[in-house]
């Protein structure tokens, strides 16, 4: 008899829950399950940290209101040790820890009470990004770059002047993304829908994304082209003045290169 070679199926993702309520656990582990992922669960911050950093899952869906060790410092050391995409789960009022989060590294967050689908298809969304291909462009370069700066697509990986540069998942396919389109001016909604693949949600998460960017990829804060801005435009006062453009470093005229902005818009360009 002949043997013959079949491809096995592809391995499932696995994503680890760290939540201390076991209602909110068994529902989303539930949900995860149907679609085909491999589902683990920790009921403390100690323990998920631990398996975690023992054996890196695809994601984690992080609760930030865990016993035994905050989920803010699960997430901080967590990011600090490997490259994890993590969503968070948030009460509906905790601003400030969702922006502590994101701050900290988290790919994305939702507010509880949430829809269990909507949280699928966050995770469906952040692995999308984490895992597949950048973009569907077949003439996106290997290697993108901008002055001192280099992003090697294929290697997932950033320089500045030849240093390596500690970018989370979700800021590297945002940097990239914003080098494949130079010179265009974005709105947050915009980049919340091509990177993150939402096409609604709270635009908090792609301003504080951009801010760590800046931080780490910018050495001279100067208003020029090639460098990562965040604007707002400003009708002028008089009709014989140029528009105004608000911007993270300062107020500019608008620059010759950028397109016409309705008044009171705001985004990033690059």
């Amino acid at each position: 008899m002949i043997g013959v070679m079949v491809d096995a199926p592809p391995m499932a993702a696995r994503v680890l829950i760290i939540e201390d309520d076991p209602n909110v656990a068994e529902v989303v582990g539930r949900y995860l399950s149907r679609e085909g992922y491999e589902v683990e669960i920790a009921t403390d911050g100690v323990t998920g940290l631990e398996r975690a950093l023992a054996d890196p899952p695809e994601l984690v869906v992080l609760d930030l209101m865990l016993p035994s060790l905050g989920g803010l410092e699960v997430c901080k050391r967590l990011r600090a040790a490997a490259p994890v995409p993590v969503i968070i789960l948030t009460a509906l009022g905790e601003e400030a820890d969702r922006i502590v989060g994101l701050e900290l590294g988290a790919d994305d967050y939702v507010a509880k009470p949430f829809s269990p689908r909507e949280l699928t298809a966050r995770v469906k969304a952040v692995l999308r990004r984490a895992t597949g291909p950048l973009s569907a462009g077949a003439q996106t370069p290997a290697v993108l770059r901008a002055g001192e700066l280099e992003v090697d697509i294929t290697a997932h990986e950033a320089r500045l002047g030849g240093e390596l540069v500690a970018l989370t998942a979700k800021e590297f396919d945002l940097l990239a993304y914003l080098m494949e389109h130079p010179r265009r001016a974005f709105r947050r909604e915009e980049l919340l829908e091509q990177v993150w693949g939402f096409s609604y949600g709270d635009t908090s998460t792609v301003t504080v994304h951009i801010r760590r960017l800046r931080e780490k990829i910018e050495t001279d804060p100067v208003l020029l082209p090639g460098e990562l801005t965040s604007w707002r435009s400003q009708e002028p006062l008089m009709s014989s003045e140029p528009a105004i453009l608000t911007t993270t470093v300062g107020s500019y005229p608008v620059p010759d290169w950028l397109p016409a902005l309705p008044s009171g818009t705001d985004g990033v360009f690059a």
